[in-house]
């Protein structure tokens, strides 16, 4: 096994450094997005080590099967997505661990493109289903 694989195993937990350059954001994309944000909030979502670019694992904290599963969903409807699984390693523990592996693209470009459709798909439905309560109470 390679020096860096090795030392990537050793840690508990993966760095900026330990995430492949290609699924790395940028520093512009990063301060415009720190820049909006009035206080910063706690990470909540970390690369396991282990992960390469097209194969990784992520611990989302505070989540459940609702996000996991509809999360899961969403993510295997893009067609450079090969595998896509959440887990709850333990009902006592309040966090979900997932697992992409992409034919094309990074795996951390897979999960951001998910958590957005899924935004997107939650949008639609909560307009939707805004309109038609809207209309019932006005009949």
């Amino acid at each position: 096994m390679p020096s860096s694989q090795a030392n990537t195993h050793d840690r508990e937990d993966a760095t900026m450094a330990d995430v492949p350059p290609s699924a790395q954001v940028d520093d512009q994309e990063m301060n415009e997005e720190t820049e909006e944000e009035e206080e910063e909030l706690p990470t909540r979502i970390r690369i396991l080590p282990g992960s390469v670019d097209n194969a990784a694992s992520f611990e989302i904290l505070d989540e459940g099967h609702t996000l996991g599963n509809a999360l899961r969903w969403v993510i295997m409807k893009n067609p450079d997505v090969e595998f896509c699984a959440y887990t709850i390693p333990h009902p006592s523990e309040s966090k979900m661990n997932v697992r992409i592996q992409t034919y094309e693209g990074t795996a951390v470009d897979a999960l951001q493109k998910g958590l957005r459709d899924l935004a997107d798909i939650c949008d639609v439905v909560s307009a939707e289903f805004t309109e038609k309560l809207d209309e019932f109470k006005s009949s």
